[in-house]
């Protein structure tokens, strides 16, 4: 059968058949290549050459298709500098959908097309070059869909493989031009996504987008709507979902309501084929903000009236959502449904967590569902969403009818709270929701993107692994900010399979490709890795509070403390560990073209750069409160430095707002950052919530607040040690420690410069700068002589002499015989191994390079292994440590704050031994048993680190420290040995030397 000219344009079409909810999906059949995204297209030749080639489409396939064809037209023409016509010739790109398309299906009738394989499943495509596809076309290059989303995929599939990012609008990302563009031979797919419905919440979207769109966007649509929000914002939201092969979206919540902010917004949605749902605090096609526009007056139809209270205001809650499946069904957009209920204002529900009353309130739901539609609830796809206290009505045994898909949650800080039982198979299968952004304890984070790929894999794989297939949804905040682990939760979300670990790299470095050139792909991989490791040691919102626990286990903010800490350096190191990382991304940007230096900027250069300033600003802000109680001459100096730092922030947000892409994105940067925490001037939430005040976000400033001493005259001594100046004692030296160097610092309390000099009482003692001036501050560092230094333990002291004054340093230094050491050798009073560094791996063991805030971390492997019921069935990781001193150990172990996800429930456990010891079993979940909102899980979740101990009697010498995975999906950073000497630190200290 033939398809004449008329045809390919016009005639109608039968529609496309789909999958229903509990369809499986499978692999391509065996005639297909699935390939990565764009794998099929060639810059240098191939079977078919798409510069010049018109891009065709039937005007009688869906209306997302045939925007998508001049979408591709657009994007060639980006590429190419040649736009596509869009009427047929004799080589010519054809796209439609199977059973839609009359084109399409009249190649198939032909016998032109071969669709095994893709007919009849969900959302894939097909691309491949036919020869004489109809009279008058000699080739063409077909993009056929089993569906019209499959379609859409199939198209900005190619739109990737020629170059353009998806972000090229959001991030102003232009693409390498190209002379030559051609589609290698070939039948070629992408395959069936894993995961049925795929996507993202626009959330916590003020001040940037809510600042930002309607700047951008223009005014309101009717009096009282805000602005911005409106089908042309929408449109490029759906543009860029659809790229990243999304399918799904909850639109903004806060202040915003999608179906009244532009009654059109509904209708774009249904022309774009993007699905639409609502948050899981917003059931039955309603937002939030619906109910609280109309709650007081009722004068709209479909508004609320009165309480949100079920057992108060039940009829007039049951009429609002009657009329949001209502409006669902005459406006024909695709929606899935949200079930149950919670409190206005994303609360807890008023009405108290009663498992009858939840279940008569999901029994309304689904019966005015079935009343709406005429057709039994189970045809209407819907979700039951277990955020927060809702997951408690499932561990009560609440459980929603079986076509319902359930969404299980993460923690709100990128660790999954529950996974499926395999006990429990669901016709509507389970979901998934995953915070990228997130509002609330222990604190705001909504700044610059602070995930870190390693870790965000790791919980997808559990995820895939345990089943979860149904539907995902990642918070994102104001998407701008998040690009990275976005597309990433997509891509892994269409085929987890082609994302095992150890591609992660590869994946980095295509993402770097595609918005940068390949020129410094390789440069932009490694620097996200290393960013996203450093970013996800802490939220940069925390970077001026600590959380630990008072006695009664209440959550207590330390004010005047940075999480990391003066001793051993540590605040010093991870600063510089930020510069060096600033100091790479400027060497990428001198080397990038000036085109692609706005898109830079967006994507890498201002999230690195600014994070890097406020970790130098955050290094000056408290080491002037330190000097300032030291009394040191160089207080005001470092209160410079910090407000110096407040400034480049400024200007950071500054170039952001009115330089880049000429001024498009002016509004955008205004996130606060900075000032958390005051609760004199931002009230009871000031500890977490960020700092606003009459919903108008204030700019940043310090807090808490440098200060600034008086400086006499006149010269005074003063010398700190490492350097906290807390005790006039040097760390014990030993011939094992990792940096062989201790340090004090010689400083003047006054304004006229004086000498010092530094004299040791024992010759084994060396100072690298025993004399020299002093205008503010001297840095001395102090080594042993070990050739010199007795055997055993020796006494020493360092005088410091200046401007008439002295002050004693008292220095240990411990050297025991070396004879029959072994493995890590205790050293200052403490063992520090990371995990990945055992002797011995027994069972399955996964390596995940980066995972942790210092390194890698180790899991046991396959994450469904189970829980084995005696030691001689856990996997184990031995470690050799050598421990020079006798006495009770304290055997810490940092994990990955981790919750009892498994179906086992129960607790998440790991144990530990020494030797022959009976292992000691240890709950990482005790005291934050349901992973929500209490003191130890904000402690956890905020270091980004689960730190518990044993404790052990042990002898001197030897010994076999044993770690033994309890639970699958239990992640080892870092065991650190305090034998008495160990000291605070963040991180932890840097690893002891191993024999």
């Amino acid at each position: 059968m033939s398809v004449s000219r008329r045809a390919v344009l016009g005639a109608g079409a039968a529609a496309v058949p789909v999958l229903s909810a509990g369809t499986a999906w499978g692999a391509p059949d065996a005639g297909l290549r699935a390939t990565d995204p764009g794998a099929y297209i060639s810059f240098t030749s191939g079977a078919f050459s798409l510069v010049g080639a018109p891009v065709v489409v039937s005007a009688d396939d869906h209306p997302g298709v045939v925007r998508v064809a001049g979408d591709l037209r657009d994007d060639i023409a980006r590429v190419t500098g040649v736009r596509p016509a869009a009427t047929i010739a004799r080589r010519a790109v054809l796209v439609g959908t199977i059973g839609r398309s009359p084109l399409i299906d009249g190649l198939v009738a032909s016998g032109k097309l071969d669709v095994t394989g893709i007919r009849g499943r969900w959302e894939t495509s097909l691309q491949t070059v036919v020869d004489h596809p109809v009279p008058g076309v000699d080739q063409a290059f077909v993009i056929a869909g089993s569906d019209p989303r499959g379609t859409i995929f199939g198209v900005y599939d190619v739109s990737y493989g020629i170059g353009v990012s998806p972000w090229y609008w959001w991030d102003d990302v232009p693409p390498v031009h190209r002379d030559q563009v051609w589609v290698r031979p070939g039948r070629h797919t992408q395959g069936t996504p894993a995961v049925r419905y795929r996507g993202f919440f626009l959330n916590d979207e003020n001040p940037a987008l809510g600042t930002w769109a309607p700047s951008y966007f223009g005014p309101g649509k009717a009096p009282g709507y805000p602005g911005g929000f409106n089908a042309d914002f929408y449109a490029k939201v759906f543009e860029v979902l659809l790229r990243l092969k999304g399918n799904y979206l909850w639109p903004a919540v806060w202040g915003r309501a999608f179906a009244e902010d532009d009654p059109e917004n509904h209708r774009r949605a249904a022309q774009y084929g993007v699905v639409m749902g609502t948050s899981h605090e917003a059931p039955m096609m309603r937002g939030i903000e619906e109910w609280n526009r109309h709650a007081s007056g009722g004068t709209d139809p479909h508004g609320g009236t009165g309480e949100w209270s079920y057992l108060r205001n039940a009829e007039a809650i049951r009429a609002y959502w009657r009329a949001g499946i209502q409006r669902m069904v005459d406006q024909g957009f695709e929606g899935v449904v949200t079930l149950g209920m919670r409190g206005n204002g994303d609360t807890g529900l008023p009405d108290g967590d009663g498992i009858e009353l939840m279940r008569e309130i999901i029994a309304a739901q689904r019966q005015i569902i079935e009343e709406v539609t005429g057709r039994p609830a189970a045809e209407t796809p819907q979700v039951w969403t277990l955020y927060k206290e809702v997951q408690r009505y499932w561990d009560r045994g609440l459980r929603a009818p079986d076509d319902v898909t359930v969404v299980l949650t993460d923690d709100n800080w990128g660790n999954i709270r529950k996974h499926p039982s395999p006990q429990e198979p669901r016709a509507g299968g389970h979901g998934l929701y995953y915070h990228f952004d997130y509002v609330g304890a222990g604190r705001n984070y909504k700044w610059v993107d602070t995930a870190n790929l390693r870790n965000v894999w790791d919980q997808l794989h559990q995820a895939h692994a345990y089943g979860n297939h149904g539907l995902w949804v990642a918070n994102v905040g104001d998407l701008k900010g998040n690009e990275l682990p976005t597309e990433f939760f997509l891509d892994y979300a269409w085929n987890p399979d082609r994302l095992p670990f150890d591609r992660l790299g590869e994946w980095e470095r295509g993402y770097a490709r595609q918005n940068f050139g390949a020129a410094v792909a390789d440069g932009t991989a490694e620097l996200l890795a290393r960013y996203g490791q450093l970013q996800a040691r802490r939220k940069p919102e925390l970077l001026n509070r600590r959380i630990t626990l008072s006695d009664t286990g209440q959550v207590v903010y330390d004010d005047l403390q940075t999480p990391f800490f003066f001793g051993h350096r540590e605040l010093e190191r991870v600063t510089e560990e930020w510069q060096e990382l600033a100091r790479r991304a400027a060497r990428i940007a001198r080397r990038l073209p000036a085109a692609v230096q706005d898109a830079w900027f967006e994507l890498v250069g201002y999230e690195v750069t600014a994070t890097a300033n406020l970790y130098a600003l955050r290094a000056a802000e408290f080491t002037n409160l330190l000097y300032a109680r030291q009394g040191r001459a160089a207080t005001n100096a470092r209160a410079d430095a910090a407000e110096a730092g407040l400034a480049t922030d400024l200007a950071l947000a500054d170039r952001f707002n009115s330089q880049v892409a000429d001024g498009k994105w002016r509004g955008f940067q205004t996130q606060p950052h900075i000032d958390y925490g005051d609760v004199d001037r931002y009230g009871p939430n000031a500890p977490w919530q960020q700092p606003e005040k009459d919903n108008v976000a204030l700019p940043d400033v310090l807090f808490p607040a440098v200060r600034r001493i008086e400086v006499p005259e006149a010269a005074g001594l003063g010398v700190s040690v490492d350097p906290d100046g807390g005790s006039m004692t040097l760390p014990p030296f030993s011939p094992y420690q990792t940096r062989p160097q201790q340090c004090l610092e010689v400083f003047n309390r006054g304004r006229t410069s004086f000498d010092y000099r530094v004299e040791a009482s024992v010759p084994w003692l060396v100072v690298d700068r025993p004399r020299g001036r002093v205008a503010e501050q001297v840095r001395v560092e102090v080594r042993v002589d070990w050739s010199r230094a007795p055997a055993g333990r020796g006494e020493g002291t360092l005088t410091v002499r200046g401007a008439g004054e002295s002050v004693t340093v008292e220095c240990v230094a411990e050297q025991p015989p070396a004879r029959g050491l072994r493995g890590f050798v205790e050293a200052g009073g403490y063992v520090a191994i990371d995990a990945e560094h055992y002797d011995r791996a027994v069972g399955g063991w996964r390596r995940l390079d980066g995972i942790g805030r210092t390194g890698a971390g180790m899991t046991a492997w396959p994450v469904t292994g189970g829980r084995g019921d005696s030691p001689d069935s856990w996997p184990r990781l031995e470690y050799e440590v050598s421990l020079l001193s006798a006495g009770e150990v304290t055997a810490w172990a940092y994990l990955s704050p981790r919750n009892p996800a498994l179906p086992t429930g129960a607790g998440l456990h790991y144990a530990l031994s020494f030797d022959d010891e009976e292992p000691q079993r240890v709950d990482i979940t005790a005291g934050a048993d349901d992973g929500l909102l209490n003191a130890v899980w904000a402690r956890n979740t905020s270091d980004n680190v689960n730190r518990t101990a044993t404790r052990h009697t042990l002898a001197p010498g030897v010994h076999r420290l044993t770690f033994w995975s309890v639970d699958p999906t239990v992640v080892l950073q870092r065991l650190i040995l305090d034998t008495g000497g160990l000291t605070p630190t963040y991180l932890g200290p840097l690893e002891s030397r191993r024999l």
